[in-house]
């Protein structure tokens, strides 16, 4: 190990996580206003409604999977009953159905904003940058998935990129776990690193804003004024103002 292995997988995790946490509290401060999704649905509907929750579908399922595979250690899975075989055919089958949802749906989103001239014009240099790299991050992910995964003969990321994160959370870094991991996952992680410490500063920061609350809330109740009042005519929603009488305003 040297000090490339130490820069790679100790301090450019650190310093993407610390840019992670800070950009986001220093965006919320200073530009709330900029804390949205900046929906072009106004401009194009058609493809938006069919990629957008393909994406969306897909990458609920890829970061399940990853929370799942890295965070929880495989003893506690064969604890439950999950050996390797169920653990893999299950990630496999299930992975790769939401890595073609969630890269099938980025391609409508991506093709959307660059052939739809209003779309487009509202495309800002920073969503550029960052479908750039979340495509490659999943592209990077998938080619790994398919080498060793489907066609390969399997590689067991539960005993070394899984114990490299946690060490990471524990304060207690391993990089030695990822000096021989494949190429494929390696740049994968790369990838998915730079993608956290760009986040702050895109328009994925709606992930924190989700209106989960909305599935939650109680109904709202409409009473209209005009049902309590059944003598009373019918008005339009706005009525004139009528001007004042001057010779009334003289006996004033």
């Amino acid at each position: 190990m040297n000090a490339l292995d130490i820069l790679l997988w100790v301090a450019f995790p650190y310093a993407a996580f610390a840019v992670f946490v800070v950009g986001h509290i220093w965006r919320y401060r200073y530009d709330q206003f900029g804390w949205t999704t900046r929906s072009s649905q106004v401009y194009e509907n058609r493809l938006l409604r069919w990629g957008s929750p393909m994406f969306h579908l897909g990458i609920l399922f890829v970061l399940a999977g990853h929370v799942i595979g890295l965070l929880i250690p495989r003893e506690w899975l064969y604890a439950i009953g999950i050996d390797e075989h169920i653990y893999h055919l299950g990630a496999t089958t299930l992975g790769t159905i939401a890595a073609v949802f969630t890269v099938a749906g980025l391609a409508i989103l991506v093709y959307r904003r660059r052939t739809t001239g209003a779309v487009f014009l509202a495309t800002t240099v920073m969503d550029k940058v960052m479908y750039a790299l979340l495509g490659a991050t999943l592209v990077f992910g998938s080619i790994a998935t398919i080498m060793f995964q489907v066609f390969g003969p399997g590689y067991e990321y539960r005993g070394t990129v899984g114990p490299w994160v946690r060490s990471l959370i524990l304060l207690q870094p391993q990089p030695e776990l990822m000096v021989d991991v494949p190429l494929m996952f390696q740049i994968h992680v790369l990838l998915a690193t730079a993608l956290f410490a760009l986040w702050p500063f895109t328009r994925l920061v709606h992930v924190f804003s989700a209106p989960v609350g909305y599935l939650f809330r109680p109904y709202i109740v409409y009473r209209s004024r005009d049902a309590a009042r059944p003598g009373r005519p019918t008005r339009r929603g706005w009525e004139g103002i009528e001007q004042p009488d001057e010779k009334k305003l003289h006996r004033l």
